[in-house]
């Protein structure tokens, strides 16, 4: 079965963007009043670091970040799972370089 289109009057989809760009302006300007809090808390406990992190970050602007990785094969995936248990493995086979037996016969000669 192929795509369902629905015809709307061009009124009716004007009406629906333009309640959505309210929507979505009215969440921004919530965010950015609270971003501003935020920042002039920092400015009144002279916590300086965080004040000047978030006005940084307020200069950048939204930076899109993409999590992907590569298996021991060379797949590629995304899923926050699959890389948690990627990052495990790695390290376990970094920090384990010695059987678990040998650390233990290491521990009983000294």
């Amino acid at each position: 079965m192929g795509p369902v289109y629905v015809s709307y009057s061009s009124t009716s989809l004007n009406n629906v963007r333009y309640e959505a760009s309210r929507h979505f302006g009215n969440k921004k300007k919530g965010y950015l009043k609270a971003k501003i809090e935020e920042l002039d808390t920092y400015s009144k406990i002279k916590n300086i670091m965080d004040l000047y992190r978030g006005i940084s970050d307020s200069k950048k602007g939204f930076q899109p970040r993409t999590n992907i990785m590569k298996d021991e094969k060379g797949d590629l995936f995304a899923d926050s799972h699959s890389i948690l248990a990627r990052w495990r493995n790695h390290f376990s086979q970094l920090l384990n370089k010695h059987g678990v037996n040998d650390i233990r016969q290491t521990e009983i000669h000294k």
